[in-house]
């Protein structure tokens, strides 16, 4: 396939590594040169070309954290939430993640693919191309299993990759209430355990937070990840400044997520570690937080920073992942540059992909074409849906 007089958006190099009249060639599933039109080798004239008249491509999107996996739904608690009750106030009178446990352990297999689908098919229809998805509504082996498999179905029924993180240690469920210890003990990690058996397992996640886990107990969860090869990913500092970047990034994770707590060392020991900071504005915007992350810092210290959806049912419902580029810029003050790396670049490093995320011979066929001039659009325009086409592993 040989897409043809494109503005093309590599993500290589310096800016967005823009080629104002380019083309891209495809062979199977990878791409085999991308360049200026007028470059195009001579091997490839003959060949039928698909015209972009100037449309942009850029990398296929990839949603680097999602609990797209779920049964229900908690529009009551965000009207709870708009009438005064804080995100911690709704988890501690048994709602919030407590209430989609809940509805997910009622929930058949059969019936978590049929609720995931919809969501899926509206990310595929805004270019994106890699999902991540994690468990932790059933915090019992039967259903994070279950939950685990639904998600592995995603891949099977629809042309996306999937990317899937064990997320135990997301909550305490009632049957261990003051009781986490045992908990992770009993429960969690021989659930992590048989889901790694049974291949389910990319990354392993975990909740460090005053409502959820401390540091202590989420070390004894990666030092289990880490007997079984797997890397770590951790939701730190969302709602209180705990320590959980700096213990992530201790542990060499992929990412630390939601950050609004963090601080300038939580960001030092990131950049020395590698780590990603996965923001998540949908969250940020839906509980009406008012502590920033540390973009400043982050910048600062050359940390990669990632956009994702975060969808969920509780505190961030959505499934653009082009809104949450827009929140980037609106609510975080990123730039346009820097949201369009963190849903190419930086969100691949946040799910350790290296053959994706960019533009270039040898990586993955995996493309967005836009009804856009510039990449700027894409996050200029609040969550409108700009797609033309999408090139995924090759195939249109």
């Amino acid at each position: 396939m040989i897409l043809a007089n494109a503005t093309v958006a590599t993500m290589e190099g310096e800016g967005y590594g823009l080629i104002p009249d380019g083309a891209i060639v495809t062979e199977g599933a990878q791409i085999a040169w991308v360049g200026p039109m007028s470059d195009l080798p001579a091997a490839y004239a003959a060949q039928d070309r698909r015209e972009m008249r100037g449309r942009l491509v850029t990398p296929g999107l990839i949603d680097c954290h999602t609990h797209v996996v779920h049964a229900g739904h908690r529009a009551a608690e965000f009207e709870m939430r708009l009438n005064g009750a804080s995100y911690a106030d709704v988890a501690r009178a048994g709602g919030g993640i407590l209430s989609t446990v809940k509805a997910t352990r009622a929930a058949t297999e059969a019936a978590l693919i049929a609720a995931v689908l919809p969501r899926v098919d509206a990310m595929i229809a805004q270019g994106v191309t890699v999902i991540e998805v994690k468990s932790g509504y059933g915090l019992d082996q039967e259903t994070e299993l279950r939950m685990l498999r639904a998600a592995r179905a995603i891949a099977r029924l629809r042309p996306v990759r999937v990317r899937t993180s064990f997320l135990g240690a997301h909550a305490i469920p009632p049957e261990y209430s003051g009781r986490a210890d045992a908990y992770l003990t009993e429960c969690c990690l021989p659930a992590l355990r048989a889901a790694h058996a049974e291949g389910l397992v990319d990354a392993v996640d975990g909740f460090c937070e005053g409502i959820a886990f401390t540091p202590e107990q989420i070390k004894h969860v990666f030092d289990a990840a880490r007997s079984l090869g797997l890397p770590i990913k951790l939701h730190a500092e969302q709602l209180s400044p705990l320590g959980g970047a700096t213990l992530a990034a201790s542990f060499g994770a992929l990412s630390a997520d939601h950050l609004e707590y963090a601080t300038e060392a939580d960001a030092a020991a990131m950049a020395a570690a590698g780590s990603v900071a996965v923001l998540l504005p949908g969250a940020f915007y839906t509980l009406r937080e008012a502590q920033l992350p540390p973009i400043a810092a982050l910048r600062a210290q050359g940390v990669g920073m990632a956009i994702a959806t975060d969808c969920n049912p509780g505190s961030s419902p959505m499934t653009s992942l082009l809104l949450a580029m827009n929140m980037g810029c609106t609510l975080f003050r990123m730039t346009p540059l820097e949201v369009l790396g963190g849903v190419t670049v930086q969100a691949a490093r946040a799910l350790g992909l290296a053959d994706c995320g960019r533009i270039r011979p040898g990586l993955r066929a995996d493309l967005a074409i836009w009804e856009a001039e510039h990449p700027a659009e894409l996050s200029y325009r609040i969550g409108a849906t700009l797609l033309h086409g999408r090139i995924f592993g090759g195939m249109a």
